[in-house]
């Protein structure tokens, strides 16, 4: 009998459980209005969001039958500076991964943030790009930078090239911070302590053959929620070393009470026409 209660609670919860995020997913196109960031990066949505080109001067975006190419137009003209930059440096064509879906909210899987159309991830891949079709990109291979202990980054695949990279990213106007696997940060500090510009480059597990970028909520979006600033310092310092120990590696528990709610006006946005 427990058993049939068991079924009977997954067969009735379960697309109530599994609705919000699937729901966000399946709206292929934004919604009308100004283009705003509402929430915070991790509970939100973005209205107006606009969809980044496949193709720009500088940057070729990868996997795009996600519909994942969305977002606040700070956050495309941010990619847009970044590519301009590197293609004056020299580097190669970038490689643009996921920013957000069309009214941004949950994703059904691949990231807890990219909820506010000012994410975007961009690959660590500098090899030379010839141009390719859209439905070429879907399984690009991009190999890790990093050393298996992640104690730092390969310094056969970690060149100056993708510190260049690094920082034009981390010097971008109205940036929040660049996620990188602690492995990399841990080489920058090695070669870079000190330098101003390491400051808005933060660790974070994973992207160990990527960068996340996170811009910082716009004057006209009222309603988006930044996190705190990164903390003064170049972070080359002890909340560095933790990043290699044993509790860095077990998951935070929830803090107890009813989860967070997604802000009112995140309803309006995933209704809209």
């Amino acid at each position: 009998m427990a058993h049939r209660w068991l079924v009977l609670f997954l067969v009735l919860a379960g697309p109530a459980l599994g609705q919000p995020a699937s729901r966000w997913a399946a709206v292929p196109g934004p919604s009308a209005g100004p283009s705003r960031s509402i929430g915070g990066t991790s509970l939100g949505c973005v209205q107006g969001a606009q969809p980044l080109p496949l193709d720009g001067p500088g940057w070729q975006v990868i996997r795009a039958s996600r519909n994942r190419y969305w977002g606040n137009p700070v956050l495309l003209a941010a990619i847009a500076d970044i590519a301009r930059r590197a293609r004056a440096a020299g580097l190669p064509d970038l490689y643009i991964g996921d920013l957000g879906q069309a009214r941004g909210g949950p994703l059904p899987y691949g990231h807890a943030s990219h909820q506010t159309g000012l994410d975007a991830d961009i690959w660590l891949d500098l090899r030379t790009k010839p141009p390719l079709p859209v439905t070429a990109r879907e399984h690009i291979d991009v190999p890790s930078v990093v050393l298996p202990d992640e104690s730092g980054a390969d310094p056969q695949r970690l060149t100056p090239a993708h510190i260049r990279l690094i920082r034009l990213a981390a010097e971008t106007p109205g940036l929040d911070r660049v996620l990188v696997n602690h492995g990399i940060k841990r080489t920058l500090c090695q070669m870079h302590r000190g330098e101003a510009w390491l400051r808005m480059v933060r660790p974070w597990r994973g992207h160990d053959s990527h960068m996340h970028i996170r811009l910082r909520c716009p004057a006209d979006s009222p309603d988006c929620r930044d996190i705190p600033p990164p903390p003064a310092g170049d972070g080359c310092d002890a909340s560095l070393d933790w990043w290699m120990t044993p509790e860095s590696r077990r998951p935070a528990p929830r803090p107890p009470g009813p989860p967070p709610r997604m802000p009112a006006a995140c309803m309006g946005v995933l209704s809209a026409p």
